[in-house]
């Protein structure tokens, strides 16, 4: 059953792209077929597999200002059952020319629709640190929304805007989508992030993963090597949490896919 999951949050730099890299090459580490799509104008997740934004002929932008279909987009990477649709600068034009459109904020979930369920187990869409029309459109489009922040009083308190967005979302274009809040780059040993941590469990109960994401230099040198955590370092702390992590994942889709099947 594929499953199409959106990493956003409003707040800048709580591991976005470094969880929709990891956990991407984990679940493909593990044997299944994962698509990338890099929707982000800074193209980060692009350059973290080794490619130069702007050289790929289609992108995220043709697809979601042309209608290109995603499988001409897509490229293969060096690592086993993991391909990557690009994105470049061009993608931010989306902010502006695509609410002029009739039912803009569903275009990448009719493109996700018309490519099939059978090329890919699991699609991960990298979003940008806004909450504008391509972040609406991989709500519209996603099967489950995660949420990376930070043990961090500003990154938590982004949340409120991410809950209010998901509510729109599910009264609008996907009634149906899920969340779960994946706390990254924690220090164990700092008070304020150990407190952070809690609250968030206190609040949003099972809306939280079990697993966490400790700080790990090792995450932030993968990317300047062209290549996720795991087979940059297989031994990193990183390498184990997100594995761990894709597990979890894993677990949770087959527990959905029982519920909506009983």
């Amino acid at each position: 059953m594929l499953k199409t999951i959106a990493i956003s949050n409003e707040k800048g730099g709580v591991a976005k792209t470094t969880t929709t890299l990891s956990l991407g090459a984990s679940l493909a580490d593990m044997g299944h077929r994962v698509l990338l799509i890099d929707m982000d104008a800074q193209a980060n997740l692009t350059l973290s597999l080794g490619f130069e934004p702007g050289e790929a002929e289609y992108t995220s932008s043709e697809i979601m200002l042309d209608n290109i279909p995603l499988i001409s987009a897509r490229h293969k990477t060096d690592i086993e059952n993991l391909d990557l649709i690009q994105s470049n600068s061009r993608i931010e034009t989306s902010e502006q020319f695509l609410p002029m459109r009739t039912n803009y904020t569903t275009i990448l979930q009719r493109a996700i629709a018309n490519m099939g369920n059978q090329t890919y187990n699991y699609i991960l869409l990298d979003c940008p640190p806004a909450l504008g029309a391509i972040t609406q459109n991989a709500l519209a489009a996603a099967d489950l929304l995660l949420i990376p922040t930070q043990a961090e009083y500003f990154s938590a308190y982004a949340l409120r805007n991410m809950m209010s967005l998901i509510r729109r979302i599910r009264e609008g274009d996907n009634p149906n989508l899920a969340y779960r809040i994946l706390v990254t780059m924690l220090d164990k040993r700092n008070r304020t992030h150990r407190n952070i941590h809690d609250q968030l469990r206190s609040t949003f109960g099972e809306g939280v993963f079990n697993t966490v994401i400790e700080i790990d230099t090792k995450l932030r040198e993968s990317p300047i090597a062209g290549l996720p955590i795991s087979h940059y370092k297989p031994g990193a702390r990183g390498t184990t949490q997100y594995r761990i992590l894709a597990q979890e994942l894993l677990e949770y889709a087959k527990e959905t896919e029982n519920r909506q099947t009983a």
